[in-house]
C-alpha cells in the first residue's frame, strides 16, 4: 500500500508538535491534529497549541476550528478527519502526518467507532441526578463492579464517560466493553504509529515548565473569560477547573462543587478534597499534579496497542 497515514503520539508535554513538524517537512505534509481540545478556538493557551512558528512551518488542519459552543465528538472527527485525508491523498500526498493526544480520536480514525445502543433517556437522567449529587467517585465504583474493563481504560475522572459506561451496562445488562468487540474497519491507506516518551522526571519537569509557561502567557485571563461557558463538556479540562475553582475562592463560592447546570461537574470529588484553592500558584500546583496524572493516563491507554513504535525523545 503506497498511501500512509503516520501518526505521532504520546503523553502531554511530551513534545509531539515538534517531531511532527519534523517529519512533516521530511515528507512535504501538513499536520493533521488529533487533540480533542486544541480543535476549540477559545482555548488556545491551555490547551497548548502549536506555536506561531510552528504554524508557519507546515500547515496545520483542526487546530481552533470549532467552538467550545458546538458539540464535537470522536466520531465527527473520524467522518472529517477521514474526508480529509482522503483528499490530500488524491491532491498527490504519499505519506501524510498527523499528531495528537487523544487516545480515543486516534482509535475512532484508526479502528472506527463500535454501534453502542442509543441512549435511555430515563436512566442517562437517573445516572446524571447521581453525577450532580455524589460525585463520579461513587459511579466510578460501580462501573468497576459491572465493566472491570471500562473501568481500566475510560477517562473514570470524566463524569460524562462514566455515565455513557454505566448507561449502557444497566441497560443491557451487558458490560460497556463488551461493545467494543467490532472488528476493526479497514482503511485504504497504511497506518503507522509512533509513541513519543521521555524518563518520567523529564516529562515531568517539562509539564511543569510548560503550566507556568501557559501562565505567563496569560491563561488566567483566557480562563476568566471563559467563565461564563464553564459548565460546556469542553472546560472540563485540566488547567481550567482548577484556575475556576480558585476564581470561586475570590467570589466567596469556595464550597461550591457542582456547577449551576444539572449533571455537570466542574471538577471531581477528589480534587475538591484538596480544599479551596487560595491563590494563584495553589492553582498552578494542582495544575501541574493533574496534568502528570492525565499524562499517566495516557500511557496507560496506548500501553494496549501493541502497534506502537516507541521512539525514547532526547
Amino acid at each position: 500500500m503506497s498511501r500512509k497515514l503516520l501518526i505521532i503520539l504520546g503523553p502531554t508535554a511530551v513534545g509531539k508538535s515538534d517531531y511532527a513538524v519534523e517529519q512533516a517537512l521530511k515528507y512535504g505534509s501538513p499536520v493533521i491534529s488529533c487533540d480533542s481540545r486544541q480543535i476549540y478556538r477559545e482555548m488556545r493557551i491551555g490547551t497548548a497549541v502549536p506555536s506561531a512558528e510552528q504554524l508557519r512551518a507546515v500547515r496545520h488542519y483542526f487546530i481552533q476550528t470549532h467552538s467550545v459552543k458546538e458539540t464535537y465528538t470522536a466520531g465527527k472527527y473520524e467522518v472529517e478527519a477521514l474526508r480529509l485525508i482522503r483528499d490530500l491523498f488524491e491532491q498527490g500526498h504519499e505519506t501524510l502526518v498527523m499528531a495528537g493526544g487523544s487516545g480515543f480520536y486516534i482509535d475512532a480514525l484508526c479502528n472506527g467507532l463500535d454501534e453502542f445502543p442509543d441512549a435511555d433517556p430515563g436512566i442517562r437522567a437517573s445516572l446524571t441526578l447521581r453525577l450532580r449529587s455524589e460525585g463520579v467517585e461513587g459511579l466510578r465504583e460501580e462501573l468497576k463492579r459491572l465493566d472491570p474493563q471500562s473501568y481500566a481504560t475510560i477517562d473514570i475522572s470524566n463524569g460524562q464517560r462514566v455515565v455513557r459506561a454505566l448507561e449502557v451496562c444497566l441497560m443491557t445488562g451487558r458490560p460497556f466493553s463488551s461493545f467494543k468487540t467490532a472488528p476493526a474497519k479497514q482503511r485504504d491507506f497504511e497506518i503507522e504509529k509512533i509513541g513519543l516518551t521521555r524518563p518520567r522526571d523529564v516529562l515531568y519537569e517539562r509539564i511543569d515548565r510548560r503550566v507556568d509557561a501557559m501562565i505567563e502567557e496569560g491563561l488566567v485571563e483566557e480562563a476568566r473569560s471563559l467563565l461564563p461557558l464553564r459548565h460546556l463538556p469542553a472546560l472540563q479540562t485540566v488547567g481550567y477547573r482548577e484556575l475556576f475553582k480558585w476564581f470561586d475562592y475570590l467570589e466567596g463560592r469556595e464550597d461550591e462543587g457542582f456547577s449551576k447546570v444539572p449533571g455537570v461537574m466542574f471538577v471531581t470529588p477528589s480534587e475538591w478534597k484538596d480544599g479551596p484553592v487560595t491563590s494563584l500558584e495553589r492553582a498552578a500546583q494542582l495544575i501541574r499534579r493533574n496534568t502528570r496524572h492525565y499524562a499517566k493516563r495516557q500511557l496507560s491507554w496506548w500501553r494496549r496497542d501493541r502497534s506502537i513504535r516507541w521512539i525514547e525523545t532526547k
